[in-house]
């Protein structure tokens, strides 16, 4: 029988031409061929084809025009150039063509998040000669310390919560042991760019599990990626945990759209089928037992993934727990979410009552405290903006606008579209927003929140954009019996709305408007604070030089925004005037000698000397966020550099740093030699 089938197979067709050996092809023929592939799109082909490379020769055109210098109150929108704004025009256009042209290969529109991606999150990179963002330089001396002590740093004070959730810096020591490097300062300046391609892993695994069509799942990766404003893709905990939380949701999300597959095909050999709608070049039914729930490798891999976010970071578990909790409600669901929750929540109580439980002892009363005002933990993200530049003000209103636009876009698919309403989105999208109201978490919840739920409302958003109504799709699976599963479980079988027809130009047209207008919102929420964020090569020397002074010393600065202040931290002692009392900051405002004065004449414990250091970073912080008014900080860097007792021991065009020497006092051998650099 077997046989008998191949040779049927290979039996030629009477009506097809005889074939002739692949050298008898001639180059015309093959000429031909490519003609014809590519001109069987139409002009739509030629778009996509020729917006990429063109947008991608405009951005290297841009970084080699722009100008570093001119970054004011909107940070680096002001130093790129029309080329930069004009690339980002063409990649828009031509992903919006590419999901209209039916004759166009997947690929494209892969190939343009990628461009996407690239245009945004390289670009400081290759524009910086430093590593962006003080808290970047923070984790980088946090993974410094605990290499130098082999793991828990001593002498930590305030930065040792990091010592009871060291899973991302320990995993760095590790990477540095392995490969030999000094510092991770090597890649961190790439760990956005790294980040961000790396989390098109689990959004694809999360949409393909829920819906087959390209253009949905493109889209709403597009989507994502453009609106993904709040920056926390940075070197840092977080951008790692979060990383690994969305990896969980994504297997979570598969594992129950295999379940689904099951329930509705049966469990017949004969039945079985590759996997749900989406998801069938990612899982096969055969991953879930015969009663359902998981197999112990797939688990396994859960288990080490829940484990190293529990290590990494207080907030994520919490996040991705709320989120399970939600998923677990659809009855169907709970065979495979149950699992997971009840491993999150042991992993979670377990280290949070062992590693971090001087953290939370101390902090519990606050954390009940914030229990009880919801009002004030959703706004407390958003900054008091009466005394900041106008460009900032404009940005965290651009901000905001993006941040509603996209929650009302994801809305308006919930009411426009049923099936959506029984996916699984549901509870992606409200876990953050209850966890909002629970903890400010340092008046950045909401921001936090927004980016847990943007996963969900960026797919949402894309079955608004490039889906149909709600109608019975032609891939539809038979509908449950009334006691099927509730509504938001993803074990429902009613697939997410197809993308049906491409759309006229009119409905192309208004997509593209709207994809440019969050791209637009995205840039200023991005890039519009790098006036602060960007660090000069001087402003790095002089954070080097003040790490070189002797152990002991106790570092005074106006801001913590400088590349590198927690360099050997555990070898000195910090005070960052900015952080005192509301009343203290009055103080300063109104006499900034006489606190420079009271703050130089404190004693310090530790018996080194001690050292003030002004940066242009922080100055401009200051005068950006409205943290300190201009007046203020000029007549502290006046105060500091006329105090009789303040030594000029190192000074660029960037930076100054002063020694304490109090009359009487020789003091001159305490600073590090070759301090002068003009």
């Amino acid at each position: 029988m077997t046989d008998s089938l191949e040779r049927e197979d290979v039996r030629p067709d009477p009506r097809t031409p005889a074939h002739r050996p692949l050298s008898h092809r001639t180059s015309a023929h093959r000429t031909g061929g490519l003609r014809t592939a590519l001109a069987a799109p139409g002009w739509s082909g030629w778009v996509v084809r020729g917006a990429l490379p063109a947008a991608l020769a405009l951005w290297l055109l841009a970084l080699s025009r722009t100008q570093l210098s001119r970054m004011g109150d909107l940070g680096l929108l002001q130093a790129l150039p029309p080329a930069y704004f004009a690339a980002l025009v063409l990649l828009t256009l031509g992903f919006v063509t590419a999901l209209r042209a039916p004759g166009i290969r997947h690929r494209w529109p892969a190939a343009y998040v990628l461009a996407l991606i690239l245009v945004i999150h390289a670009t400081p990179s290759l524009l910086y000669p430093t590593l962006r963002y003080a808290w970047a330089w923070k984790h980088v001396a946090i993974v410094d310390a605990m290499l130098r002590h082999g793991g828990t740093v001593p002498g930590a004070g305030k930065l040792d919560v990091y010592n009871q959730w060291p899973g991302f810096f320990e995993l760095h020591a590790l990477v540095l042991r392995a490969t030999g490097l000094d510092s991770v300062l090597g890649y961190a300046s790439w760990y956005p760019l790294i980040t961000n391609l790396l989390l098109l892993g689990p959004l694809l695994m999360l949409f393909r599990s829920i819906t087959k069509d390209h253009r949905l799942v493109w889209g709403g990766v597009w989507l994502y990626f453009s609106t993904a404003w709040v920056g926390q893709d940075y070197f840092s905990p977080q951008a790692f945990a979060y990383l690994v939380s969305l990896t969980v949701v994504a297997l979570v999300m598969r594992q129950l759209a295999v379940a689904r597959t099951l329930a509705a095909a049966g469990r017949g050999p004969a039945k079985r089928r590759t996997g749900p709608p989406g998801a069938r070049a990612l899982s096969t039914a055969d991953e879930v037992p015969p009663r359902g729930g998981w197999r112990v490798a797939p688990f396994l891999l859960v288990l080490v993934l829940l484990a190293v976010i529990v290590s990494s970071h207080q907030l994520t578990p919490v996040m991705l727990a709320v989120s399970l909790a939600l998923l677990a409600l659809g009855r169907r669901n709970r065979r495979t979410v149950l699992p997971v929750l009840a491993a999150l929540v042991g992993l979670t109580v377990l280290w949070d009552a062992t590693v971090a439980r001087p953290f939370v002892s101390q902090n519990l009363a606050s954390l009940v405290t914030a229990l009880g005002s919801p009002d004030h933990n959703a706004v407390s993200g958003l900054a008091q903006l009466g005394q900041a530049a106008p460009g900032q003000i404009m940005t965290s209103w651009a901000d905001r606008f993006l941040t509603g636009a996209v929650l009302l876009l994801a809305l308006a698919a919930l009411v426009r579209h049923r099936s959506v309403r029984r996916i699984g989105l549901v509870p992606l999208l409200t876990a953050p927003l209850l966890v909002l109201l629970a903890n400010a978490y340092d008046g950045e919840m909401l921001f936090r929140a927004y980016l847990f739920a943007l996963p969900a409302a960026a797919f949402l958003a894309a079955t608004l954009l490039w889906g149909t109504r709600d109608a019975e799709p032609a891939d539809a699976e038979p509908a449950d019996p009334p006691s099927g599963p509730e509504p938001g479980s993803p074990s429902d079988r009613t697939p997410a709305p197809p993308a049906g027809r491409p759309g006229g130009p009119l409905r192309t047209g208004v997509t593209a408007v709207v994809l440019l207008g969050l791209l637009g919102g995205m840039l200023f929420g991005y890039f519009g604070k790098e006036s602060m964020n960007y660090f000069t090569p001087q402003e790095a020397a002089a954070l080097r030089y003040v790490a070189a002074t002797p152990p002991g010393s106790r570092i005074v600065s106006l801001t913590a925004n400088e590349p590198g202040g927690e360099l050997h931290y555990d070898d000195h002692d910090r005070l960052v005037l900015s952080d005192a009392s509301h009343e203290d900051l009055k103080r300063l405002v109104a006499n900034p000698g006489d606190v420079l004065r009271m703050v130089l004449e404190r004693p310090n414990v530790a018996g080194g000397p001690t050292y003030l250091i002004l940066t242009r970073a922080q100055l401009a912080e200051c005068e950006l966020t409205g943290l300190l008014p201009v007046a203020a900080t000029e007549g502290f860097a006046t105060a500091a550099a006329t105090a009789p007792d303040l030594r000029l021991v190192f000074s660029n065009d960037d930076a100054v740093v002063y020694q304490y020497v109090p009359s009487g006092d020789g003091g001159a051998g305490s600073a590090p030699t070759g301090g002068r650099t003009s």
